[in-house]
């Protein structure tokens, strides 16, 4: 009986090594073929990258050329008939269309030198995202991430307005709104190398929006905070709350107008108002002004304080200062939103006649 176990163990044994033997032959023939497929993707790496060189040397060589030959029709125009001036006013037009969207769509699929604030935050990293499955989920997952954190901004300030006094809970608040702030102009950045449009103050604001609650952060407890705290918890809340409405009209509102063409996929939600919200987003204009003159409110507040007999801190003319900017600059460009809105409804009222 002992030598029959011998024999059968010896027997599996044996089996067992076939079967092994059998799985690493299959594992060699398989990592035989990834080598094959690594080494082809590495080509193929090669290729992609010098395609991206030619592109990039074509694209800054066809600019060039352009903006000479556009120096030169603009002398041509002074001493041409009428023809040859609606001829050349056609090709101003194509050149036109070419350096604002033609390059600027080819551009987002190559890389690029980063600017001087990425450069800054994350040194020469290529950020360029080559897909458009790849661009459209980040944009995805920074809309998420605005919401969530203005979920998060907007729970914060009404805990710290109604329930905790103290200035541990307003530090970690503020602390808050800088991190966000902070990591919005970041993606906002990333965002636009790849080929997002938002430009202009709706980046700006959120520049002078980290800047503030950077010197919210360090100013000292005392009188002149506590006589502003409660207003700007309060500012906070109602902020949050708007834009918490903004985000979710907007978003429905651009995802229509993507289905409809009328929109670039990469297009943002943002704090503020824009020519492609007039249609069914009107209605956010009483909502986002009111907190524009809110900002003005606590701008003249935090004056007042500043000359106060018992301010020592320059947080307060400093913070009085940046709601002033960040007042005028919303407002204003707001203002030339529906202006130019009007404008326009004005234009067609007259061809229409």
């Amino acid at each position: 009986r002992g030598r029959e176990r011998g024999r059968e163990k010896a027997g599996s044994d044996t089996m067992s090594l076939q079967r092994c033997q059998a799985e690493w032959e299959e594992i060699d023939r398989e990592f035989q073929q990834l080598q094959e497929t690594h080494k082809v993707y590495k080509q193929k790496l090669d290729e992609l990258t010098n395609l991206q060189t030619i592109c990039s040397n074509s694209i800054s060589k066809q600019k060039k050329s352009l903006s000479d030959l556009k120096h030169n029709l603009q002398r041509c125009i002074q001493t041409s008939s009428p023809k040859e001036v609606e001829y050349i006013k056609d090709i101003q037009a194509q050149i036109k269309e070419r350096k604002q969207n033609v390059f600027f769509d080819m551009e987002a699929y190559l890389p690029k030198k980063n600017g001087l604030y990425l450069n800054l935050v994350l040194g020469n990293v290529n950020v360029t995202l080559l897909s458009n499955q790849a661009k459209f989920a980040y944009k995805d997952e920074y809309e998420k991430f605005k919401l969530y954190m203005t979920i998060i901004l907007l729970l914060g300030a009404i805990t710290c307005r109604f329930l905790l006094n103290y200035r541990v809970t307003d530090e970690i608040f503020n602390f808050l709104l800088v991190w966000y702030y902070c990591t919005l102009t970041i993606r906002e950045s990333i965002l636009i190398s790849n080929g997002s449009r938002i430009k202009g103050w709706w980046v700006s604001h959120h520049y002078v929006s980290t800047f503030l609650s950077g010197v919210m952060l360090t100013w000292p407890d005392g009188l002149m905070y506590q006589m502003f705290r409660n207003q700007f918890l309060a500012f906070s809340v109602y902020q949050s709350f708007v834009q918490f409405l903004q985000y979710y009209y907007q978003s429905g509102c651009l995802y229509r107008l993507r289905a409809l063409g009328e929109r670039n996929h990469l297009d943002l939600t943002v704090e503020g108002f824009q020519s492609w919200m007039w249609r069914g987003l009107t209605f956010l204009l009483p909502f986002l002004f009111f907190g524009h003159f809110w900002q003005l409110y606590n701008a003249v507040k935090l004056f007042g304080l500043s000359s106060h007999e018992e301010c020592k801190e320059w947080q307060v003319f400093m913070l009085g200062l940046t709601f002033l900017i960040l007042f005028l600059g919303n407002f204003l460009t707001t203002l030339k939103v529906v202006h130019q809105k009007f404008q326009k409804n004005k234009d067609k009222v007259k061809k229409k006649e």
